[in-house]
């Protein structure tokens, strides 16, 4: 017996027609899976429960969480995610529901990966693409995409106290309000490798895929038909998971040989031949 076709947008990308849509950051939050299937392929553990509408996974560490938790609000965060670096300091970020999954997907892969032995630079890529910056005498920092809709800052509350960073995609209402679309709030002691893969992917003009009903604000987006559809997708996908595990396995052999090297190879002793007579 068969199982009865039930419409499911866990159907995607098969039953789904695709858009090609920029501005990236105004295209809405995507398919989640783009974000738990490379995490799950690199041995991160799912905890959900059974019974409940969200997604609980963690590190093979036991270091690193990430939660997708559905919230209705307006303010509320749909990605959460907590981390501990090698010296035990914790942090935490979050994100919107509308933060387009391709954007975070920059963040939890740098997760995957050793730390670089340089930072990568913040501000620079997003001067590059057009991004307006300010600092000021307390050394906070904002950044403003040229739409003016997309922020990112670096400010503390009072002078002396934490930075914090947040990025802020928000339309003004008139009056001096504004409709929030989506935010994402890092913690300072994150560290500086994922703040910037973070950043770096705010910079970027590539456009992702969305279908019409995905988009939170259509006037504000571009969308064509055109570009990967749904076995193209499903083949990127696929691919993007396999390399995603072949580094796994290559970073887990080079840290077994780091944690428990060979033991050196002694050449065999050579008999002392006697002296015939």
């Amino acid at each position: 017996m068969t199982s009865p076709y039930i419409p499911t947008r866990a159907n995607a990308p098969h039953d789904t027609l695709w858009f090609q849509t920029q501005p990236r950051h105004l295209a809405g939050r995507g398919d989640p899976r783009h974000i738990t299937q490379a995490l799950r392929a690199a041995g991160w553990k799912n905890r959900s429960h059974p019974d409940f509408p969200h997604v609980l996974l963690v590190s093979p560490d036991q270091q690193h969480s990430v939660v997708l938790e559905p919230d209705p609000g307006s303010y509320g965060a749909w990605w959460r995610i907590r981390g501990q670096d090698q010296d035990g300091r914790r942090w935490y970020t979050e994100f919107g529901a509308h933060t387009p999954v391709e954007i975070i997907a920059a963040l939890t892969d740098a997760l995957l990966e050793p730390a670089p032995k340089q930072t990568p630079p913040i501000w620079s890529p997003l001067t590059a693409a057009g991004w307006s910056y300010q600092r000021d005498e307390h050394d906070n920092e904002i950044a403003h995409h040229p739409d003016g809709i997309l922020s990112l800052e670096r400010w503390a509350v009072e002078p002396g106290e934490d930075f914090h960073w947040r990025a802020l995609a928000a339309l003004p209402t008139g009056l001096g309000g504004f409709e929030r679309i989506w935010h994402a709030y890092l913690d300072e002691q994150m560290p500086p490798h994922l703040i910037a893969a973070f950043t770096g992917a705010l910079a970027s003009d590539k456009p992702v895929q969305r279908a019409h009903c995905d988009v939170p604000h259509t006037y504000l987006v571009t969308q064509e038909q055109r570009g990967p559809q749904a076995e193209q997708l499903a083949a990127a996908q696929e691919a993007r998971l396999k390399a995603i595990r072949a580094a796994t396995r290559k970073t887990r052999r080079k840290a077994a040989l780091t944690t428990h090297p060979p033991a050196p190879v002694t050449a065999p002793a050579v008999p002392a031949i006697g002296r015939t007579r």
